[in-house]
């Protein structure tokens, strides 16, 4: 469910504007930027969208069988259908990225997205091979039972990752008041970081309202500068072990389980 869907034109802008970010790191801010690290989230991101389509076929006919149980089903041509869509997906969405975040097995697949050490616009398509197989779609199925069109379900999502990747840069400052209400490159810095005071916080899609309903907003401090990447990196841009090698953690740590309870606490517990 992370796969960026991309039309011909998004794919321009998104260009456009990496390129303008390269010019802004290296000329005006004077961050340098990471050319190998750029390379690896593009191999990886090809890859996404390849394990995407598989996703996307099995996904479709599985969110379309669900719908058939819901009760009641909204009209996916009523405006007020959408907005009440768009918040429930935001709401399904904050709680599957706070799972990623909580829960190891679908962490597994989310760490991909954190291994990026400098936060580039680039860094937005460095996303996982293995979401049909950690299974945080799941988080989604409730909406389909409530009633919305899974074509309506996916639609929003797909602008919901669509509007993440302008979050993904340091050229942006904060944006006064629409803090308060829009998830902001500045907050989704906070999210990337890996200092111990920074970690999990910050899971909003589009909005910020729900980190602070829900007491997981976190603000940069002044004086403790932002680090990137994984608490525990990998120490690698080969593409391969970027995408498996939690994973191959993970199931390090499974094989080393004394009993079944001590397995389903790796799978389930934090990362």
């Amino acid at each position: 469910m992370e796969r960026l869907g991309r039309s011909p034109v998004f794919l321009l802008l998104m260009l456009a504007l990496v390129l303008l970010e390269w010019l802004w790191r290296r000329r005006v801010a004077r961050l340098g930027y990471d050319g190998r690290g750029a390379w690896a989230s593009v191999a990886i991101g090809i890859g996404n969208i390849l394990s995407g389509v598989l996703g996307a076929l099995v996904l479709g006919g599985l969110f379309l069988a669900v719908s058939r149980l819901a009760p009641v089903h909204w009209p996916i041509r009523d405006w007020r259908v959408w907005a009440v869509g768009f918040v429930a997906v935001e709401f399904a969405y904050y709680w599957f990225h706070r799972s990623s975040h909580t829960v190891r097995w679908i962490w597994a697949t989310h760490a991909v997205h954190h291994t990026p050490e400098q936060m580039t616009l680039l860094s937005a398509v460095r996303l996982g091979w293995t979401n049909l197989f950690s299974f945080g779609w799941v988080f989604y199925l409730p909406l389909l039972l409530a009633g919305f069109d899974p074509r309506m379900v996916f639609a929003l999502l797909a602008f919901d990752l669509h509007y993440q990747f302008f979050l993904h840069t340091e050229a942006i400052g904060r944006l006064g008041p629409l803090e308060w209400v829009l998830n902001t490159p500045a907050h989704h810095r906070v999210h990337h970081a890996s200092n111990p005071d920074y970690l999990d916080c910050n899971y909003g899609g589009v909005l910020i309202v729900f980190d602070r309903l829900f007491g997981t907003l976190r603000i940069e401090q002044a004086g403790q500068p932002i680090r990137y990447g994984l608490a525990h990196p990998l120490g690698s841009l080969n593409p391969l072990k970027i995408v498996f090698g939690e994973w191959l953690r993970l199931f390090h740590d499974l094989r080393s389980a004394a009993n079944l309870t001590r397995a389903l606490r790796i799978i389930f517990g934090r990362p």
